[in-house]
């Protein structure tokens, strides 16, 4: 696993593909979060993905453990899946694996995350905005403070970090050291630092998404691979390492 010296504040980078992973280490950033479809939120990504990103770069790989968008409510055969995904991480040499299983309640299940957590050591273990899916968010922080979880990823319960700064601060004054709160949702380099200053977090979690037309020539314009919501097959989301390297500066000069 690797080990390496902590910026005074860790940016953290999701991408779904080898692409994306370069350009955020070239950029500067200090971990990986690698998923698959982010258009949906993020599932987790195939084996072979993990194993070429884990070849080709050096900067920590945490992987995203979700059997399939939409809510964090699973059944035994989808968290089966789960304790799979988990172990072939491991096996695969992840640096950390990032979970979240709510209960119908809205509270967290943490039964069944205590069994991920410990099939993931030695691994890091990440909880994703799942949490932000809770009743209550402090008492969520306990129990994953708890479970010894290292890390929550959060935007204070609402749409982006920074209309949810209050709540980001508050839970990271309650977690007071214990657990790292990571502020995520709709970070830009714009306001980043002012983010860091308001929430004091020392982490922060970005796409920096950008659509890049395709390089095909011949395009068929009555076929789509998927709902009419999802975007062309002749548009690709790609990680924007222009703009993780602009957060990056921002974070690094506090402005």
């Amino acid at each position: 696993m690797h080990r390496m010296e902590q910026p005074d504040v860790v940016v953290e980078v999701a991408v779904d593909s080898i692409a994306g992973a370069l350009a955020a280490e070239q950029a500067g950033a200090h971990r990986i979060e690698l998923c698959a479809a982010l258009e949906l939120g993020g599932v987790t990504p195939g084996a072979g993905l993990l194993a070429a990103v884990k070849d080709r770069v050096r900067i920590p790989v945490f992987v995203i453990v979700r059997p399939r968008c939409g809510d964090f409510l699973y059944d035994e055969g989808e968290f089966t899946a789960m304790e799979h995904e988990v172990v072939h991480a491991r096996e695969l040499g992840a640096d950390g694996v990032v979970i979240g299983i709510l209960r119908r309640d809205g509270t967290l299940d943490t039964e069944r995350m205590a069994r991920l957590v410990a099939l993931a050591k030695p691994m890091a273990v990440t909880c994703h905005r799942a949490f932000d899916m809770c009743v209550d968010q402090r008492a969520a922080l306990e129990q994953l403070v708890a479970l010894g979880i290292e890390r929550v990823l959060t935007s204070g319960g609402q749409k982006t970090a920074r209309q949810g700064a209050m709540q980001v601060a508050a839970l990271a004054e309650q977690a007071a050291g214990r657990i790292t709160v990571m502020a995520g949702a709709g970070v830009r380099s714009d306001h980043v630092a002012e983010l860091v200053k308001r929430t004091r977090v020392r982490e922060v979690h970005l796409s920096a998404a950008a659509l890049a037309p395709s390089a095909m020539s011949w395009r068929n314009p009555f076929v789509s691979m998927g709902g009419a919501a999802q975007p062309s097959e002749y548009e690709q989301r790609r990680t924007d390492g222009a703009e993780v390297a602009r957060v990056v500066a921002a974070v690094r000069a506090g402005r």
